[in-house]
């Protein structure tokens, strides 16, 4: 088998792990999120974690499919236009990283943990 073609697929399994990260993780927090609801009735209990875990699963899903397109473009075929379009994914792909970060922790990756209270809030 060539080495393109090795790269192809596993540019492609990265891909599909990526897929299936995204889809498990929102599986298991929508079943934490059940299980927690019918315990306590109390939406405003369970809500944050569910959408915690939902980001979190959104974010390591998106660290694999980076991955696979870098593999892809880069390695397969390093075109001008491919890498031109590998950079806008990824350019893409990190601002929703950032983005659901900040979500989750309510501060900046390269805030100091110790200086954020709360969501948004800092000392």
């Amino acid at each position: 088998m060539p080495t393109k073609d090795i790269i192809q697929l596993i540019g492609a399994f990265l891909d599909i792990a990526g897929g299936l990260v995204i889809a498990v993780g929102v599986i298991m927090a929508t079943v934490v999120f059940l299980r927690g609801w019918r315990r306590t009735r109390r939406l405003v209990d369970v809500y944050p974690p569910y959408r915690q875990g939902v980001g979190r699963a959104i974010l390591l899903g998106l660290e694999f499919l980076v991955g696979g397109d870098i593999i892809r473009s880069v390695a397969v075929s390093p075109t001008f236009a491919g890498v031109g379009v590998l950079g806008l994914i990824v350019l893409v792909r990190t601002f929703l990283s950032f983005s659901l970060q900040v979500e989750l922790e309510g501060r900046w990756p390269w805030q100091d943990r110790k200086l954020v209270t709360g969501p948004g809030t800092v000392r």
